[in-house]
């Protein structure tokens, strides 16, 4: 009220006064919403989060009812696997009543697809049968 006082007034009417005093609250909002949004793109982008998840059934051992179960604990990104502790991944597996898997392989193989070492990861996967080392 006090605000729309001192507009009125500069010789302007009260509903031109409201008209501005809109317009400025109107502009307010939308900057809020263009800094909020920018600063949330850049803790997403600080903390490596994706927008889209990686296809993790390409590593050998790993099909779709394990890609849900990672999924469903945060695990979406060959970043995100390759960062994980091989206990956190087993508790996922056993839980799940998936006991006879081991991921120890697989983190291998999410860490050389995390840096996009192709060859590396398909040299591996040469190596490995259902997920885990050949001898």
């Amino acid at each position: 009220m006090f605000a729309l006082g001192l507009l009125s007034e500069g010789g302007e009417s009260p509903d031109a006064a409201l008209l501005w005093m809109l317009i400025v609250a109107l502009a307010f909002f939308f900057l809020m919403v263009a800094v909020g949004w920018l600063v949330s793109r850049n803790k997403k982008a600080e903390t490596g989060v994706h927008y889209q998840p990686d296809d993790l059934a390409k590593m050998e051992g790993v099909g779709p009812k394990v890609v849900q179960l990672l999924n469903a604990a945060g695990i979406k990104t060959f970043e995100a696997l390759a960062h994980a502790e091989v206990s956190r991944v087993q508790k996922i597996l056993d839980d799940a009543g998936l006991r006879m898997m081991n991921p120890e392989g697989w983190i291998e193989q999410a860490k050389l697809a995390a840096k996009g070492d192709w060859e590396g990861f398909e040299r591996l996967q040469s190596e490995l049968k259902g997920g885990r080392k050949v001898s």
